[in-house]
């Protein structure tokens, strides 16, 4: 037995002896391996680390300066300067082509009043032939004096002849020229449809607003886009993305057109960003997929399309989220329901069953209680273990519902500057008892589950750091609100609709913020488990894609407002530098 032990303890010698000798002597190839750096790996214990070694197009090792140098001999060495590592954000609600059709279009966003709005599509139609369309986005009643609906009349002024169509920043409502309305043919007569709205005057005369469902009446008189603008919006809206740090994009609303793109623009190596697509509702293009099947890591994991996107109602700045309780600021209005339950039932059977995630467009209280219900009885008839189902949005909760998607297993995916924008007039909007279950992300959390985060682009800016900032401060940029003082000022509500001073010193309804660890894994972590690919991305862990953003400040240790101010110096998808800044690295080869 003595014999044995020392055999055994000669053995262990030498194997420690020959493992510190091939470690020192005999390091691992790499192809990058990025330092000097602090690394927020966003792994299940937030761990921070010096280093990430990457080989091929995924990490292979992350942990100090000192033991990554010693073990890995790499083909280029990139110094970081001290700068701040997260995973590359993942935008869980977006719509990638809107985005880059935004931006060659007419820009409306941030017009103070009706006619600035209108006037800025002046110089589009200077350089435009008679009979072109005009298009353009991001107009909101709400920033102007009225907060009233625009008329035809003032597009009118600066487009006798080219018909306009404008659309609402959320994407909900269209405003439209009196050339728009000839072209559609639009009249007193014209019918409102199923789920959408055409604003009247007092005569019942069309004034060039068209709310949800029937801003098509219009829409599909549109030129479609040709392939070449198809192509170049595909490419400012990537750039755009990767400017950012965003990685990957949850893309809502999908057809086959886009995927046919996205697939070329892959296939052509011009694709440097990861796209999870959920297809827009049912039709031709949800047909043929469920012919089909699901599509799964294309090109390197460049594209996944697994989901379907579904509405249940409409936007709540336009006044088309479905209510419980009419608008306390309109009325008689409950807001449209644009599917039946019904049909979602039919839809989230058929995805269910085909292994198909479903994504339910839900913001009014309404809305979610339906898409929850709906969600609850399909499950029961079709028992997916693993379903992931969503809620997009879920901006206004009855309290009975809170619970709900934590017991059902279904995901809130939620965009925190949509709070931020809206909270000017959302408790006009709900009223005071109402607004507490609007963007309850406290109370959702504390039931237990995590929320996708995202920014909705185009509607909201793309900037991940905003999401973040809105996520963990629920003020703006001007860092309002911070006193009930604010709340009299700035929001549309009467003095006396202030009820607790107390709601508005950390925040609008500061109680319902994310802690910042909160906020960066809802872009990260939490919106890859969204889609399925927690094993591949969301953390900065051995085995994973090596998809990473370079920041210019500690977002985990700055004040607050610095991270309006923070920059991305640089963006890597599968190892690979996809953008910077305009400052060199130092870069070693």
């Amino acid at each position: 037995m003595g014999r044995l032990l020392r055999i055994l303890l000669v053995a262990s010698i030498l194997f420690i002896i020959i493992s510190v000798v091939w470690y020192f002597f005999f390091p691992e190839e790499a192809d990058t391996l990025f330092v000097n750096a602090i690394v927020y790996t966003v792994n299940q214990d937030y761990e921070k680390a010096e280093a990430i070694a990457v080989r091929q197009e995924r990490i292979v090792a992350v942990g100090s300066r000192s033991s990554m140098e010693r073990r890995f001999r790499p083909k280029a060495t990139v110094d970081l300067n001290g700068k701040t590592v997260f995973p590359g954000f993942i935008d869980a609600h977006a719509h990638l082509l809107s985005l880059g059709i935004a931006r060659m279009t007419v820009d409306l966003a941030a017009s103070s009043t009706e006619r600035e709005a209108a006037g800025r599509i002046t110089s589009r139609v200077s350089k435009s032939q008679k009979g072109q369309w005009i298009r353009g986005r991001g107009w909101d009643q709400n920033l102007w004096p009225s907060r009233k609906f625009p008329t035809h009349r003032s597009l009118d002024t600066f487009s006798r002849n080219n018909p306009v169509f404008l659309t609402r920043i959320d994407g909900h409502a269209c405003w439209v020229n009196t050339e728009a309305l000839k072209a559609a043919g639009i009249t007193k007569r014209t019918k409102d449809p199923d789920g959408g709205k055409i604003i009247r005057d007092t005569n019942g005369n069309p004034t060039g607003v068209f709310v949800d469902a029937a801003m098509e009446l219009v829409a599909k008189h549109l030129p479609p886009l040709s392939r070449k603008e198809s192509v170049d919006a595909l490419s400012l809206a990537v750039d755009e993305c990767l400017q950012y740090g965003i990685t990957s994009v949850h893309d809502m609303g999908v057809d086959s057109a886009d995927i046919e793109l996205y697939k070329r623009a892959i296939d052509m190596h011009q694709f440097p960003l990861r796209v999870y697509a959920a297809i827009g509702g049912t039709g031709e293009t949800w047909n043929q997929f469920l012919r089909s099947g699901l599509l799964l890591d294309y090109g390197s994991n460049k594209l996944t399309v697994r989901a379907i996107k579904l509405y249940i109602d409409g936007a709540l700045g336009s006044r088309g989220a479905a209510l419980i309780e009419p608008y306390s600021d309109d009325p008689g209005n409950r807001g449209l329901t644009l599917s039946s339950e019904m049909d979602l039932r039919n839809a989230v059977d058929m995805a269910l069953k085909h292994g198909f995630q479903v994504c339910v467009h839900a913001i009014g209280d309404r809305g979610n209680n339906i898409a929850l219900n709906v969600y609850e009885a399909a499950l029961k008839d079709n028992p997916v273990a693993d379903h992931r189902l969503r809620v997009e949005h879920a901006q206004v909760l009855n309290a009975e519902d809170i619970p709900r998607f934590q017991q059902l297993g279904v995901i809130p995916s939620m965009q925190p500057t949509h709070c931020t924008s809206d909270m000017y007039w959302a408790e006009a909007r709900l009223g005071p008892r109402r607004v507490r279950g609007a963007y309850a992300w406290r109370s959702l959390l504390e039931t237990g589950v995590i929320i996708a985060g995202g920014s909705d682009f185009p509607v909201e800016d793309p900037n991940p750091l905003f999401g973040i900032y809105a996520a963990m401060t629920r003020k703006d940029h001007q860092g309002r609100p911070s006193s009930a003082e604010d709340a009299k000022t700035f929001f549309q509500l009467p003095q006396q609709g202030i009820q607790n001073s107390q709601d508005f010193i950390n925040g609008w309804y500061g109680a319902q913020k994310m802690t910042r660890e909160e906020a960066v894994k809802s872009f990260t972590r939490w919106a890859a488990y969204a889609e399925f690919q927690e094993n591949e991305k969301g953390s900065l862990e051995s085995g994973k894609l090596a998809d990473f953003v370079v920041l210019s400040n500690d977002i985990m240790t700055v004040p607050a407002k610095e991270l309006l101010n923070t920059k991305v110096e640089m963006t890597v998808v599968g190892g690979k530098i996809v953008y910077r800044r305009e400052q060199p690295m130092a870069s070693n080869r």
